[in-house]
């Protein structure tokens, strides 16, 4: 075994790998750009390099850099992570040539297997079945438009170097199809300099199976079963799980099968990740699930893998690297129970999704579960990177237990001024469909108005009016109810009797109004027997709230039901993994109205680059017609018109960079 790693990446991978590689005894070395300088992997790590500018083609995606690196500090061999140069074959070569361990496949099964068209015409050699679709050589857009309409629509646009959802496009109906390609070809030159697609038909009730591989230089390649990662959202997952639900031993056995086939025809060595498509409209059979691709890599969702199979991958990576075989047997690899794991991601679920960039300035994660991540406390979310804060992994008996697990772990974080989507995790592992394990790649879009929330629900409404009504009337130590543990009296606090003690301000407290996350809402709390215990009449409800200086916790008859955390010095409230943040109106201005309509000015929501300008000043355009597409975090964001209407100007042109908040376009309503 080699005596030091360099991990050619950065965040929650770069963690993941240096917490195996300390457990053996293994020197670790981080390389990071300037933006990453003071990131929780760079100060894990026994040594780290600094090797650029914050943008990731020039630092984490320049291979010279990591090698020199990786000279420089003695490295013995690197470990690439997944994303960046992880399946980049040039670099396995210049790893191996400058004399380095590559804890990866071989170069010629990275590239075999790295493009979709050429990777398909290898499974069909090998007997693995494969979904109906265009893998030809001309990529001529009259061509590929030909053989989508022969195919029949709905058909996907895939990026033929492409993965992570990126370069891939859904088009439903033929005279969409030009504008799904251009998409499609532009995500594929810029995430990996590729524009070739691949054509191929849409599975209306499509679930997403994939199953682990892993092969040694000995000739061994076996399988760590399956995992369903078909709860995605514009084809980035969301929530993976292992088993797939409904797999019967036989559909298994033959899936299983397949894979290592797969692995085998390309000589595989090291993890990697044989992934399937099934149409699930009459269940998993084994002869409706065909190969789609192989990630040459690690994936993001390996800890469902090793929770279900008690294996650390990342060891048997660094193992098989050394030339040691693999240390299990196909049938000494066990399947015990189930595991899910949540990806919480900075975004606005409330906000179409848009990435959340900013300072983690409040930050709690669940305890007793697994979570790899790599922020902390302070760490900046940087508009150049993933916005991943962390993966929530859950292991349990079975499935019913492993999603109620996950889904109260969701609910106990806390993140802020950043937004997260741990309460739209948390609805989702709810929701009776989920539950039930009838889920396909779709349901997210079609459930998306249930999963979403966007007005503060009554518990939230009555603890930011409680909280308010306590601040104006000086509260300065709520005693606690004698069912709770306790504190000194407040001589503020009502007798028994429900008396207040004197003041100048004594009367009983006014009706609250209250802004939470944009919403106005309003009620009446009453103090009860305690001076922190509120009554809040709501209206339709009434709820009762006991509020101390660090939280709020409801009531139930007297005795408390659930804790609501409020941010120290901060009015904001957690519920069940949302932010809220809340403003008195009562004693600090009347509440806006509905406010006024859209002016038509798309600005930015986050800095990013200029990709696209679909229309010009001039244009008369439909409501929801994109103007400018703008590309951030990874990923394309169309900002559209507001309304019917006439394109005023245009203030962006492709190849801009942009900052948050930039004016782009402006849109006239038609009206007159």
């Amino acid at each position: 075994m080699f005596k030091s790693v360099l991990v050619a990446n950065r965040g929650e991978i770069a963690c993941r790998v240096f917490r195996t590689a300390r457990r053996l005894g293994l020197r670790t070395i981080a390389v990071h750009s300037e933006a990453d300088a003071d990131a929780l992997h760079v100060r894990e790590a026994d040594e780290a390099v600094l090797i650029g500018p914050a943008p990731a083609r020039e630092s984490y995606l320049d291979a010279d850099k990591v090698l020199a690196a990786a000279k420089a500090t003695g490295a013995e061999a690197i470990h690439p992570g997944y994303g960046f140069l992880s399946e980049n074959a040039d670099f396995a070569e210049a790893v191996a040539a400058a004399g380095l361990v590559w804890i990866g496949p071989p170069p010629a099964a990275i590239r075999a297997m790295g493009l979709k068209d050429a990777a398909k015409a290898l499974m069909i050699e090998a007997g693995v079945p494969v979904t109906p679709g265009y893998l030809g050589e001309d990529q001529s857009p009259e061509r590929l438009r030909k053989e989508a309409d022969a195919i029949g629509y709905p058909v996907l646009i895939k990026a033929v170097a492409g993965g992570g959802g990126k370069g891939m496009k859904k088009v439903d109906r033929a005279e969409d199809f030009a504008d799904g390609l251009a998409s499609a070809q532009r995500e594929g030159q810029s995430s990996f300099g590729d524009p070739r697609v691949l054509i191929e038909k849409y599975i209306t009730r499509p679930r997403h199976i994939e199953v682990q591989v892993f092969g040694d230089r000995h000739g061994t390649v076996v399988h760590l079963h399956e995992r369903d990662c078909s709860l995605q959202r514009r084809h980035q997952k969301v929530i993976e799980e292992a088993p797939a639900p409904g797999m019967d031993a036989a559909t298994r056995a033959a899936v299983t099968a397949a894979a290592v086939r797969a692995a085998k025809a390309v000589n595989y060595q090291g993890a990697g990740t044989i992934e399937f498509i099934a149409d699930a409209s009459e269940g998993l059979k084994a002869d409706r699930i065909w190969f789609m691709e192989m990630n040459t890599r690690l994936q993001v969702e390996h800890p469902v893998t090793e929770a279900i199979t008690g294996v650390d991958l990342v060891e048997w990576q660094l193992r098989v690297a050394a030339g040691e075989p693999i240390p299990l047997k196909q049938d000494d690899i066990p399947l015990n129970g189930w595991a899910m794991e949540a990806r919480l991601y900075a975004e606005d679920p409330a906000n179409g999704f848009l990435p959340s960039i900013g300072t983690l300035e409040h930050l709690v994660l669940p305890e007793d579960i697994r979570v790899d991540t790599g922020v902390t406390w302070g760490s900046e979310v940087s508009q150049f990177y993933d916005p991943m804060i962390a993966k929530l992994i859950v292991h349990a008996d079975d499935r019913e237990a492993a999603a109620a697990g996950l889904a109260e772990a969701c609910g106990e974080v806390e993140v802020w001024p950043v937004r997260a989507n741990a309460g739209f995790l948390k609805r989702c592992l709810e929701h009776p469909r989920f539950v039930a394990g009838d889920v396909d790649t779709g349901f997210i879009a079609a459930e998306e108005e249930a999963l979403t929330v966007t007005a503060p629900p009554p518990a939230v409404q009555a603890a930011a009016l409680a909280t308010l009504a306590s601040d104006a009337h000086h509260e300065e130590e709520w005693v606690r109810p004698s069912n709770l543990p306790g504190r000194g009296a407040s001589p503020w606090a009502p007798t028994a009797s429900g008396l207040y003690g004197f003041r100048m301000n004594g009367a009983r407290p006014a009706p609250q109004r209250a802004r939470v996350n944009g919403t106005v809402v309003e009620g009446r709390p009453v103090p009860g027997e305690h001076g922190s215990y509120w009554q809040v009449d709501l209206g339709d409800t009434t709820l009762e709230a006991y509020v101390l200086t660090g939280g709020v916790t409801m009531m139930r008859d007297a005795k408390p039901d659930r804790e609501i955390g409020r941010v120290v010095d901060e009015p904001v409230i957690f519920h069940d993994g949302e932010a809220w943040a809340f403003e008195d109106l009562t004693h600090h201005g009347a509440a806006p109205g509905d406010g006024p309509a859209s002016d038509g000015s798309l600005r930015a929501p986050m800095p990013g680059k200029i990709v696209a300008v679909p229309a010009a000043a001039g244009d008369t355009v439909a409501k929801g017609a994109p103007i400018v597409v703008l590309e951030a975090m990874k990923m394309e964001h169309a900002l559209v018109a507001p309304f019917d209407g006439v394109v005023d100007s245009v203030s962006a042109a492709v190849g801009d960079q942009v900052g948050e908040g930039a004016v782009l376009a402006v849109v006239q309503s038609g009206e007159s």
